[in-house]
């Protein structure tokens, strides 16, 4: 049975939904630990654990957002229920993410299903009885369903969970840059500006001329104002793609779905700022596995009920008692 989503009276808007959270909520404050993941290519990804330490605990891996990190009020909620109904969850903090900028020109994006390939295989090792599951937020969501097409049955995950997904990034750079939502694209500019201006800087400091040089090579850091802008002179050459069309045309998880075997959950809102309602894939597009739950209201990784005094965190009820059905 479903539970019922009851979006709060009191943020009526699909904007206000998306931004209480971030601006208003107080996080949980977990102790977690940290470890280092070093990388074949000589980078590193940084995992925060919480949870039972048993060898067959549930293990859950959680994928941030777009600009995001494992401290995001999403990620520490969800880890803190997680940890209630006795599972054990990692959060990745996605390359240069963690608060320490990565140690190469490239970084993370939309269709980095290689690294997620790489934590999985470390989860195994490390947790080899444990059974293995992830949710991704957002870009995280997109990544995560990427990979579970990618990986067909050889997933490694008992289920997953994505929420809030940009199917279409094409569709979602041209959505983000309309009306208010121009407002969020604004902030994520500056922040993948600053971004890259980390990277540069940790580069100088270091010593590191050669990729200190592949960076400057792509073009200025000023006079980009849109995906389109950003995508194309820094995303799709670092990572191996022809130019923003070819990125957005490789990355978006829509052209996998079909092919997901594993059991996949999916948590939308038609109202979502980031994403057109005709970017949602239809019935027909979902393998047998993959379940959509679309809400007419909720926002973007929003879906915020309760009251004033006492909010009610939708995604963090819905998301560990869906997990716990899926064993």
């Amino acid at each position: 049975m479903t539970p019922d989503f009851q979006p709060a009276w009191w943020l009526p808007s699909p904007h206000l939904q998306t931004l209480w959270g971030s601006l208003c909520r107080t996080p949980p404050q977990l102790q977690r630990q940290r470890e280092r993941l070093w990388l074949e290519d000589g980078d590193f990804l940084d995992l925060d654990w919480y949870g039972p330490h048993e060898a067959g605990a549930p293990l859950v891996l959680v994928l941030h957002g777009l600009t995001g990190s494992s401290s995001s009020h999403y990620v520490l909620g969800l880890q803190q229920q997680l940890a209630a109904q006795g599972w054990a969850s990692v959060a990745l903090n996605w390359r240069g993410c963690s608060g320490e900028p990565n140690l190469l020109p490239r970084g993370y994006h939309s269709g980095v299903s290689e690294d997620v390939v790489s934590v999985i295989q470390h989860l195994q090792a490390q947790r080899p009885l444990a059974p293995l599951y992830a949710v991704g937020y957002s870009l995280g969501g997109n990544v995560l369903l990427k990979y579970l097409g990618e990986s067909g049955r050889n997933s490694g995950l008992q289920g997953a969970v994505a929420v809030s997904v940009p199917f279409r990034l094409d569709h979602c750079a041209e959505r983000i840059d309309r009306g208010f939502s121009k407002v969020y694209q604004a902030h994520f500019m500056r922040e993948l500006v600053a971004y890259v201006r980390d990277k540069q800087q940790r580069f100088t400091d270091e010593g590191h001329h050669e990729r200190l040089a592949a960076l400057q090579a792509l073009g200025p850091l000023d006079g980009m104002r849109t995906f389109w802008d950003f995508d194309g002179r820094f995303t799709a050459p670092l990572h191996g793609y022809t130019d923003a069309d070819d990125y957005y045309r490789r990355a978006s998880s829509r052209y996998y779905l079909e092919q997901i075997r594993t059991r996949t959950l999916i948590i939308q809102s038609s109202d979502d700022p980031f994403v057109f309602p005709h970017s949602v894939p239809q019935a027909h597009e979902l393998s047998a596995s993959t379940r959509l739950e679309l809400h007419a209201r909720g926002g973007h990784v929003g879906f915020i009920g309760g009251s004033p005094r006492l909010p009610d965190y939708y995604l963090e009820r819905r998301i560990p008692n869906w997990l716990s059905t899926s064993r």
